[in-house]
């Protein structure tokens, strides 16, 4: 290879390493890992401190390579319950879905990142909205869910893979 042909080669294999490069081959989604599923538990807070337990099953429906997810996740204490339901979608790093929950007839729609095992997103609706953050690592999830406008001010969980 001449040298010439050699500082081409180089000066590609360097722009392709570089932060913000687009790969040759889409990321893995981080959905694959989160499918099944898990059950657990975790802790509702009110605006005036007080903190309730609660017991949760989620299940992950993954189709596709991994780019389209179905949830459904179902919470209950002994004063709050809520069965959320989401499609979402992965595109090269980015989500995009939407939600609804059965109980207070709410719905809307949810984006963010995602990357490796680790979720960011904002669901947002006409009568509510939050953020979230998720981590997948092997059998063990968290999740942490902070509302705006309402008496909860934050929901965290610790489900198992079952």
């Amino acid at each position: 290879m001449s040298g010439h042909n050699f500082a081409r080669m180089a000066l590609l294999a360097a722009s392709l390493s570089l932060p913000g490069c687009t790969a040759l081959a889409a990321p893995a989604s981080p959905f694959i890992a989160m499918a099944g599923t898990w059950s657990g538990g975790g802790v509702v807070t009110t605006s005036d401190g007080q903190q309730e337990q609660l017991r949760c099953r989620a299940t992950y429906d993954v189709a596709g390579s991994g780019e389209q997810l179905r949830l459904n996740l179902t919470c209950a204490s002994a004063s709050y319950k809520f069965d959320l339901a989401s499609e979402v979608e992965y595109r090269g790093g980015a989500i995009r879905g939407s939600w609804t929950e059965a109980s207070r007839n709410a719905s809307g729609t949810l984006s963010g990142r995602a990357a490796a095992d680790h979720v960011e997103a904002a669901a947002r609706g006409d009568s509510f909205s939050a953020n979230l953050s998720l981590t997948t690592r092997g059998s063990r999830q968290t999740v942490s869910i902070q509302p705006q406008g309402t008496n909860i001010t934050s929901v965290s969980l610790a489900l198992n893979r079952r």
